[in-house]
């Protein structure tokens, strides 16, 4: 049994990869060298170097060192990759009996960080920086647009109206005399009655 822990700490050594808890944004992460950490979203811009000096541990395969509360001088480097954001969660909400039902959806803002190095007074413990990571963007596909096919002008076959040939104005009528209208004004003369017929009683 001895044996066996002996050849398991041997192993471990070797594959052991230095590795440091960190807080960072109020989080505790394990970090270690080329390791990509999502991070509540920081302040700093895409491409940017930013540094973590609030260590908690230190661990280099032979020896762990802890923080009071933080280890001196240890320092994280790391770069900012890319600002994102998380997969939507659902948050709903219900009061049985009530008919009150609610859903709303989030997404939490993250920022995604390339670990550099883990450095403890001013020396790096990891060798050299990790190669820094470019974030591929997609491609905009650009559809081509449809030319619109030519309109043929239609010739204009309609004849043009001509404008209506306006009316001379009408002469006024001319004014009958006087002696005309007097002749249209006599009366005409009144037609006899035939007499009555005389009956037996008349006579």
């Amino acid at each position: 049994m001895h044996s066996r822990l002996k050849t398991y700490q041997i192993i471990n050594q070797k594959t052991h990869t230095m590795y440091a808890i960190v807080d960072i944004a109020g989080q505790q992460f394990k970090v270690n060298k080329a390791g990509k950490v999502y991070v509540h979203r920081l302040a700093a811009k895409e491409g940017s170097q930013v540094e973590f000096n609030n260590v908690l541990l230190l661990d280099n395969g032979k020896d762990v060192t802890v923080g009071k509360p933080k280890v001196d001088g240890a320092v994280v480097l790391a770069e900012v990759v890319e600002h994102m954001k998380g997969d939507k969660v659902l948050v709903f909400h219900k009061k049985r009996r009530k008919g009150y039902q609610k859903m709303n959806g989030h997404r939490q803002y993250f920022t995604r960080l390339n670990i550099l190095s883990i450095m403890k007074d001013g020396v790096s413990l990891t060798g050299e920086n990790a190669p820094s990571v470019q974030v591929e963007k997609p491609v905009e596909v650009v559809k081509a647009k449809k030319m619109a096919k030519p309109v043929a002008k239609v010739e204009e076959t309609a004849e043009v109206k001509k404008p209506a040939a306006k009316k001379a104005p009408a002469k006024p009528a001319a004014k009958k005399t006087t002696a005309e209208t007097k002749k249209a004004v006599a009366k005409k003369p009144a037609e006899k009655k035939p007499a009555a017929k005389k009956t037996k009683k008349d006579e």
